[in-house]
């Protein structure tokens, strides 16, 4: 049996570096806490020049004014699942759910209305027929998305459902909704016990299987995860144990399972990430997080993280203009992940946008549909940085050395903010020309790019929650990626594919990048909303050395879940899987 737990994850959250009391903690964030406390967790040093007396007023009252009126999150502990992948006779399995994947093909019966299925032929037969009378009753045909749990009288189980997988299952992300729908049906009927098992498990090759009952428990563990931390009453989830049935056991299951425990924490801390306010998590707050990584697994982790005057030195005034206005200070933070042993034979880079809160400056985000209400989840490239930092901290690649980067900030509204028509001199020495202060998520990434190019990497990889052109053109589910590279593009479409995360490749039309010419600097940051997606990626494009493969994931649209209205971690397991596949 192999043992997964969605791993609960202690996070410090800042509001000042000096308090020692407990306490505890983003257009992207998202975060998950159970614990919270001030207090450094490394000894990084957060050292910062003198400030002007009214620079250091101004700062005082901020640190003052940001600890008033948080949230104190709750303290949940995460259900213990244990995923046993052993042969169990359905009809005496018993629990409190049995669940069964069913494909439109499985649902077919003869001319007595019976199954064709023989494990839903076994189950219908041990009930009296009332599985497939109460299916056809209930119009269930196996479609993506339907789903029925029926109490009937006869099997050791107490329920039996039937998950709909669609035409033919064959994706990652049919088996992985299957376990998010189980997670589902638990939570309603209040099963602490479940098993899952396919209809057409008989039929499943055998090099399939292992992969099967990953995707499965990925699905479980995230779908039985619920972020109520921010609640004043939550109720603790009653399901504690799935048992996978018919897919086999040994080595290589339990290999697949431990690697989906890992994964799904990472998204668990990416989703907690996005969903926390904005006057919680701070920039300051997420480099904590990051540093907190760091500490946990130091056997592979190092962490940097630089203030004010460090950006300063190295000559980022493209980041640091679009900070200039808030009272809570940016932190450009720096993890590099080196493998225990063995060569590095590959060097990485994972670039994530870090806008903890974005109001659009100047240019304020004004208007039905601007979404300034949402705008903690601008930080989304950033969280899903770090939650592949922190599965990867507990996969632990040979060969492979990765350095994950995140230009923290707010860009707020002052008089010591950055104005339209003002000129940034970014840290590879190009003039930008700001024609609009809510395009500035690029201005951020352009230094934090070349930051990445000069620790000596090969391949980078950035994700951002860009620009609303993107969902525009690709909907709410879909990432646009961007890439002048055959091979990267090739490699992390194989990496979605495993991970069943939805791209969608667009053009990098070098002809548009004449609406981004400035009279008086090297670029303007906005060149109008024609193709918004393509000229932002575009500017990017001006940062990164050409020797350096590279790609832009604009994740703007898939970062949030409308109708559940939280954060989905997209991204986190993509980038786990293209690093691996760049492992030795």
């Amino acid at each position: 049996m192999a043992v997964i737990r969605a791993a609960s994850t202690s996070l410090t959250l800042l509001a000042s570096t000096s308090s020692s009391s407990p306490s505890r903690y983003c257009h992207c964030c998202p975060s998950l806490f159970t614990k919270f406390r001030f207090g450094p967790i490394l000894n990084i040093s957060f050292a910062f020049k003198p400030l002007s007396s009214r620079k250091a007023k101004r700062m005082a009252h901020s640190t003052a004014r940001a600890t008033l009126g948080l949230t104190q999150a709750n303290k949940i502990d995460p259900p213990k699942i244990s995923f046993a992948a052993k042969e169990i006779d359905l009809v005496q399995w018993k629990g409190d759910l049995l669940a069964v994947g069913v494909t439109e093909k499985d649902m077919a019966k003869d001319d007595n209305s019976k199954f064709k299925n023989s494990i839903l032929q076994k189950l219908d037969l041990q009930l009296g027929g009332l599985l497939s009378e109460a299916s056809s009753e209930e119009d269930f045909t196996g479609k993506a998305g339907q789903s029925t749990v029926l109490r009937l009288p006869g099997l050791g189980s107490k329920r039996v459902g039937l998950i709909g997988l669609g035409a033919a299952a064959s994706a990652t992300v049919a088996y992985r909704n299957l376990g998010e729908a189980t997670a589902a049906a638990a939570k309603s009927t209040q099963a602490s016990n479940v098993a899952i098992t396919l209809a057409s498990v008989e039929r499943t090759p055998a090099e399939s299987k292992p992969v099967i009952a990953s995707a499965i428990a990925t699905g479980a563990i995230l779908g039985t995860f619920d972020d109520s931390r921010f609640k004043s009453e939550s109720q603790k989830p009653a399901l504690k144990s799935v048992d996978i049935i018919g897919l086999g056991s040994g080595p290589e299951i339990e290999k697949k399972l431990k690697y989906a425990d890992h994964v799904c924490s990472g998204i668990i801390l990416g989703k907690e990430l996005v969903n926390a306010p904005a006057n919680v998590l701070t920039p300051g707050v997420l480099a904590e997080e990051a540093s907190r990584i760091a500490s946990e697994y130091s056997d592979v982790f190092t962490a940097k993280i630089l203030d004010v005057e460090q950006c300063k030195e190295l000559k980022m005034g493209s980041y640091l203009g679009v900070a200039a206005a808030s009272t809570n200070p940016p932190h450009f933070i720096h993890l590099c992940y080196k493998p225990p042993n063995g060569k590095v034979k590959t060097k990485l880079a994972l670039v994530g946008k870090g806008l903890t809160f974005d109001s659009g400056g100047y240019n304020i985000k004004t208007g039905a549909g601007c979404l300034i209400e949402l705008m903690k989840f601008d930080m989304g490239g950033s969280a899903a940085v770090l939650g592949a930092a922190k599965a990867l901290g507990q996969i632990k690649p040979a060969g492979v050395e990765v350095h994950f980067i995140v230009a923290a900030c707010e860009n707020m509204i002052s008089g010591t903010g950055m104005r339209p028509g003002d000129i940034l001199t970014a840290s590879n020495g190009k003039t930008i020309e700001v024609t609009n202060t809510d395009a500035e998520g690029r201005l951020t990434l352009a230094d934090a790019l070349v930051y990445a190019c000069n620790q000596g990497v090969e391949k980078i990889v950035d994700l951002a929650t860009l620009t609303g052109a993107c969902i525009v053109a690709l909907g709410p589910s879909i990432a646009g990626i961007f890439t002048p590279s055959e091979d990267l593009a090739k490699e992390v479409f194989g990496a979605s594919e495993a991970s069943g995360e939805k791209l969608w490749r667009m053009p990098l039309e070098e002809s548009y990048w004449e609406s981004m010419k400035s009279g008086v600097a090297d670029m303007v940051n906005s060149g109008g909303r024609q193709g918004g997606a393509i000229i932002a990626a575009l500017f990017l494009k001006q940062f990164v050395d050409e020797k350096v493969q590279w790609m832009h994931i604009d994740m703007a649209g898939p970062v949030w879940n409308d109708k559940k209205k939280n954060a989905t971690g997209f991204g986190i397991s993509t980038l786990v899987e293209w690093v691996l596949k760049n492992s030795s």
